[in-house]
């Protein structure tokens, strides 16, 4: 079990004993400069934008701090590696490109790398930018922009296998290996709409979207309730109460999901295995990737059509060969490899992850 707390090191609270103690000492506070302070009074409350001094997004409850000052950037900093010394594994960032200073995250990294050099760095940036995962920054991204892919071919079928394809191998192509393996994969965050939700309701599609979260290198998580089919819309329709009741909960997604982490779990392969587009069908609608680390293969084959289809994968580009039997990791039975190639027929709107070890 890992313990990674979630840093919010751009803004505050309004509440902050610095910016408390702003408000009642204005200019004379020894605190004016750790804020963006246009002028006073500051009009902290009440209705409207923040306008005399810069708020997160114009909030006037969420204070800007000024990480070009000393004081700030020690206090951050400190706080920073207090909570590493404390134990924690690591620090998600929230919105750290709005601190676009990279002196700030290469002090930082040093400073927390210092207390714990295996502690995790993973920063929220939604459009991928490589240069946040250089050695002055994150160890990885929170990799929205593979979020986005899924859902446009499974959620939306707005994008083609071919396109999925491609997109998947180019966004491994952005990032050195163990900085892609590092990132952290979400399917839905309470800054997005639900993955049922974003799944038109379907279930199916929702373990496609699972499928691929799991076989794809980095990270997989899970936002609290889309593991038993929680829905919602965009903020704050995505912050809804979870059902403690487990008769209102999915009980084959849940059963589905806790396969998928237990596999992961097991298969080292698909920890550290790198990733290969073994085939990217737009006629039959499917899409098939492989996976290796040392001894073990991994494939996974999805169809995303309406239709029951046959899939036929060579061999060789997977790692395998003739008379080698792969285990159906979660439906269950075997598959053998026959004449060069994989085959097996797949339902409508389903995917399979079948394991390998190469000595079999």
């Amino acid at each position: 079990m890992k313990l990674i707390l979630d840093g919010v090191f751009n803004h505050c609270g309004r509440g902050f004993f610095a910016f408390h103690d702003l408000l009642e000492n204005e200019s004379h506070s020894p605190y004016a400069d750790w804020f963006h302070v246009r002028r006073f009074p500051l009009h902290a409350y009440g209705p409207g934008d923040a306008e005399n001094y810069l708020g997160w997004w114009k909030f006037k409850s969420l204070p800007k701090f000024n990480t070009g000052n000393l004081g700030v950037r020690r206090y951050l900093l400190d706080v920073a590696q207090y909570w590493i010394r404390q134990g924690i594994d690591g620090w998600r960032l929230d919105v750290p490109n709005e601190i676009n200073d990279d002196s700030f995250w290469a002090e930082f990294r040093e400073v927390v790398k210092s207390a714990n050099p295996d502690a995790y760095l993973v920063g929220e940036i939604w459009d991928g930018d490589p240069r946040w995962v250089s050695p002055g920054h994150f160890d990885g991204l929170l990799n929205y922009p593979l979020r986005d892919l899924i859902l446009a071919f499974v959620g939306g079928r707005r994008i083609k296998p071919s396109d999925f394809g491609r997109g998947a191998m180019d966004l491994m192509a952005r990032y050195d290996p163990d900085n892609a393996r590092a990132h952290y994969l979400p399917l839905g965050s309470h800054d997005t709409e639900r993955l049922r939700t974003m799944c038109g309701g379907d279930l199916r599609r929702v373990k496609l979207a699972f499928l691929l979260q799991f076989f794809y290198p980095g990270a997989p998580g899970i936002y609290y309730g889309d593991e038993i089919g929680m829905e919602g819309g965009k903020d704050p329709d995505s912050r809804r109460a979870f059902p403690w009741d487990p008769a209102r909960w999915e009980a084959g997604l849940r059963r589905t999901v806790q396969e998928l982490a237990r596999l992961r779990h097991s298969r080292a392969v698909l920890r550290h295995g790198g990733l290969r587009l073994l085939d990217a069908n737009d006629g039959s609608g499917t899409v098939a990737f492989s996976r290796a680390y040392g001894t073990e293969r991994a494939v996974l084959v999805l169809n995303s059509s309406d239709q029951r289809t046959q899939v036929r994968l060579p061999a060789e580009a997977a790692g395998l060969h003739d008379g080698q039997t792969l285990v159906r990791a979660l439906g269950g039975g075997d598959q053998r490899v026959a004449g060069g190639f994989l085959q097996l027929e797949l339902p409508e709107l389903s995917g399979e992850i079948l394991i390998a070890d190469s000595a079999g």
